[in-house]
């Protein structure tokens, strides 16, 4: 009797399956395993000079600087390794990239949001630190081209009191509308102040969220920040007063806030009546700080 052979291969991760079926309906089934792959290995080692990055959130502007980091390593670094009067890469490996999220400010120049390459020209008393336009080289650029130079700055260079091993960009000093930024390497230290446009920034936020339908936090934060950034003080207490209506049961935090906006306006009697308050709910609460916050401005506004 012929037989027909129905032959059926089916590969399913790593298993090959063969079903053979005869005319009296039998099934015969074969597993077979697959070969496992030949995993190619490969020796990682550590770089010379390893990666290194650094992030800081100024005022509302992200700032992200990407670099690699070299170590001294017994080596007479600047006026030698890195020659006086020479554009250098500041770092190693791919030229040192920095990226703002917004326009900053650099002594005086306006540098649009975007990503940078950091340069400089290392001198004995003073370097000149350039944000160049490209900022995918792989060290200076063969052929530089002084058009592509977004923002200049000439800092003094100031001596470190210890050696520093291993290169370093820092950002420091941070404040709502500007920081510092640093490099520092064996006993050289050189800084410049970038600013952010916080206000600009906050003011539209402000202005667009009060055209809306602003909610009781929206006019609470805008209150704080007025008063904190020495704006409208009576538009500042508009708000704040706008917000307490609208919260049901204004916390010991919030009526703080509210104390030093009435202070600031010259209303002394509202001021100590919303600090009792917020004393009072500190108490309740356990907290130590307000409670000594209010206990000191109580005892100085009392006295006037």
């Amino acid at each position: 009797m012929k037989k027909s052979i129905l032959k059926t291969v089916r590969i399913v991760a790593f298993t090959v399956t063969i079903s053979l079926t005869s005319c009296n309906n039998s099934t015969t089934t074969e597993t077979v395993k697959e070969t496992e792959p030949v995993v190619e290995l490969k020796i990682t080692t550590p770089q010379p000079s390893p990666l290194g990055m650094v992030s800081q959130r100024v005022g509302l502007t992200d700032v992200a600087i990407e670099y690699s980091r070299p170590g001294v390593k017994g080596r007479t670094i600047f006026g030698d390794l890195v020659a006086f009067g020479k554009t250098w890469r500041t770092g190693a490996n791919s030229n040192t990239k920095v990226t703002f999220s917004s326009d900053v400010i650099i002594d005086g120049q306006t540098l649009k949001a975007g990503s940078y390459g950091l340069y400089s020209v290392p001198n004995k008393d003073s370097w000149e630190v350039m944000f160049y336009t490209e900022s995918d080289n792989s060290g200076v650029p063969r052929d530089w081209d002084d058009s592509k130079v977004a923002a200049k700055t000439t800092v003094n260079v100031q001596a470190f009191p210890i050696n520093v091993e291993t290169f370093t960009i820092s950002i420091n000093d941070v404040t709502s509308t500007s920081a510092v930024l640093g490099i520092l390497w064996e006993k050289t230290y050189v800084a410049f102040t970038f600013e952010v446009p916080t206000d600009e920034m906050v003011s539209e936020t402000i202005d667009a969220v009060m055209a809306a339908t602003p909610k009781a936090g929206d006019y609470y934060n805008a209150a704080i920040y007025y008063s904190q950034q020495d704006k409208d003080i009576k538009k500042a207490n508009e708000w704040m007063e706008k917000a307490m209506s609208m919260t049901e049961k204004p916390a010991f935090w919030q009526l703080r806030q509210q104390s030093l906006i009435y202070a600031k306006m010259g209303d002394s009697e509202k001021a100590i009546a919303v600090a009792k308050k917020s004393l009072e709910l500190s108490k309740e609460a356990g907290h130590e700080a307000y409670i000594k916050l209010n206990t000191e401005s109580l005892s100085e506004w009392v006295t006037k």
